[in-house]
């Protein structure tokens, strides 16, 4: 190393040690990107030979890859069109789960076939969440057992499957018989239901609740609670933030309804209204 720079280096912080230095003080701001205005006044569903769209005013409605939004299910298109006619001075597209959907099922950005979503349906089932259990502690092994295990026990007896829970860290086995039976339910559905079941399972880190909640066997609010009774559990000791936690669960009963109203309206058996001759 060149003894210049090294002499250099050494008096410069002689020097600098000497000097009181002021620090600016410095605010991390974090920016984000504004939610565009609303542009529209009203909205409205038109049918048509392939379906139904939405227009908001005189424009027709499109996805974010450009294309013309056209879904099958009436209800669905009023769905879609009351949610854009619930925004206010901007348009809060964090919040449209059930347009988010419907965009990602048209566009399927990821370009997933009906196979690709049933794996990735069954691949979850070794990490649900209800599936793993705790014996270190008395009182939530208790509550897991009576509030888990019902619903366990009733998805086995309306897949006949046998899903087992695991009591440590290690993964549910889970048999190619079961796997069969659960896969040929869900390809039973069409392309665009799967995305409302993995958005409802994503929300869940669940299949079992997931399919209870979607076959009416508990309510969204159950669902989200049985989802988070561990969090909820550790909340009586640690204390609870109000504001966040609160947030939290009605952000997830709103993308579990979505999920859920999703699904069902694409599974309706009058997709398209006939029109009536008079």
């Amino acid at each position: 190393m060149n003894k210049q720079l090294v002499t250099n280096t050494k008096r410069l912080l002689r020097v600098g040690n000497g000097i009181k230095w002021q620090t600016p003080a410095l605010t991390a701001i974090r920016q984000y990107a504004a939610p565009p205005k609303r542009f529209y006044k009203t909205t409205n569903v038109l049918s048509t030979d392939s379906g139904y769209e939405v227009t908001l005013d005189h424009r027709k409605l499109k996805t974010p890859n450009g294309t013309l939004f056209t879904v099958k299910s009436e209800p669905l298109a009023i769905a879609v069109a009351t949610e854009f006619d619930a925004q206010k001075e901007h348009i809060e597209r964090s919040r449209m789960h059930i347009s988010a959907l419907c965009f990602t099922a048209i566009d399927n950005p990821n370009k997933l076939t009906k196979p690709d979503m049933v794996n990735y349906l069954l691949n979850f089932i070794a990490t649900d969440t209800v599936l793993f259990q705790y014996d270190n502690e008395k009182d939530l092994q208790e509550l897991q057992q009576n509030e888990w295990d019902p619903v366990i026990d009733w998805f086995n007896q309306r897949f006949e499957t046998n899903l087992k829970k695991t009591m440590d860290i290690t993964p549910p086995q889970v048999s190619d018989e079961d796997k069969m039976k659960i896969a040929k339910h869900f390809n039973s559905y069409n392309l665009e239901t799967l995305h409302g079941y993995i958005f409802a399972v994503d929300t869940l880190k669940s299949i079992v609740l997931a399919c209870a909640v979607i076959e009416q066997k508990i309510t969204v609010e159950r669902a989200v609670a049985l989802s988070r009774l561990e969090e909820e559990y550790q909340l009586k000791f640690w204390g609870r933030v109000e504001w966040a936690h609160d947030f939290s669960q009605q952000e997830l009963q709103a993308r579990l309804a979505a999920a859920v109203l999703f699904v069902h309206l694409n599974c309706s058996e009058n997709f398209i209204k006939q029109k009536s001759i008079i």
